[in-house]
């Protein structure tokens, strides 16, 4: 498509908090599909490096063809800033912060008191409360969760989480954004760690212990799954490029909540606090110093 069409469905103005992997990569999706994008992150470094993701993601959908678009026309929509108050004339914003609760309430507290009471929140959970999280704001009925999946550029899928008092006109807009993008919609219902992460946790945890117990090596596990059901990567490597310690985190919330079958294995807390973290530190189940 064209980037400077903008498709019906899909807001004009869109805002994301955090300009990490996700975030860089949620802002690339909006901004290729002719949205005038906005990030914020937290200091002025962090704001430059967002920027260099973006910009870098959409200079290589141009070059691979993905997209047919002129990139400085693209780049002129993008805006990276440090200042909440720049989210106030967003028609649609999605944090995109860390999965701690405490961050994720504060964060969306504070584009919310910003916003313009007729427009919409999300939050980029993959597996906090939609609900809980939608106790601690003022307009629950204007904030959903919207799961997108890593690496955004390449996955097809968005989990559209709905709270109990998500507005149906939400629901409803969110799935036509998701078809906006060129994605698909997986719409649930908000339970712990919702469709997706429920089950790509366990089958990740059962993977590891298998490493642990000596079953087999991480590379046979993964290409067992690859080969076997046709995932497109295995779960050892997806635990890499998600990054061990989210899984951890994760895990962690999903004990809590839905019982020790979600327990973290000992190795997945050794590898955390050794920082293997995954892609992100070079080593995790799999070596990515190359």
């Amino acid at each position: 498509m064209s980037n400077s069409v903008l498709p019906a469905n899909l807001p004009a103005t869109v805002g994301v908090l955090g300009g990490g992997r996700m975030g860089a990569g949620i802002a690339h999706a909006f901004l290729i599909n002719g949205a005038n994008v906005l990030v914020v992150e937290r200091d002025d470094e962090a704001a430059e490096a967002a920027r260099e993701r973006v910009e870098s993601a959409a200079a290589k959908s141009i070059e691979r063809g993905a997209i047919d678009g002129n990139l400085d026309e693209m780049v002129s929509r993008l805006a990276v800033t440090v200042d909440y108050d720049d989210f106030k004339d967003r028609e649609l914003v999605i944090e995109a912060v860390p999965e701690n609760w405490d961050l994720k309430v504060s964060s969306l507290r504070g584009i919310e008191e910003r916003l313009a009471a007729d427009a919409y929140l999300a939050s980029n959970t993959s597996s906090l409360s939609v609900n809980g999280l939608a106790r601690e704001l003022k307009r629950p009925q204007n904030f959903l969760g919207l799961h997108f999946f890593n690496p955004v550029p390449a996955s097809t899928l968005i989990e559209v989480v709905l709270g109990e008092q998500t507005a149906e006109a939400l629901a409803e807009a969110a799935r036509g954004w998701v078809q906006a993008l060129g994605k698909t919609a997986v719409v649930v219902n908000d339970a712990p760690g919702f469709a997706s992460s429920r089950l790509g946790v366990a089958i990740a945890l059962e993977a590891m212990r298998m490493v642990e117990e000596g079953v087999a090596s991480a590379e046979d596990i993964d290409n067992a799954m690859v080969l076997g059901y046709k995932h497109p990567t295995g779960p050892l490597r997806t635990t890499d490029i998600v990054g061990l310690d989210v899984r951890l985190g994760i895990a962690e919330y999903l004990a809590s909540t839905l019982g020790e079958r979600f327990a973290p294995p000992q190795i997945l807390r050794d590898k955390v606090a050794r920082g293997e973290l995954g892609r992100k530190s070079g080593k995790g189940f799999f070596d990515w110093a190359d």
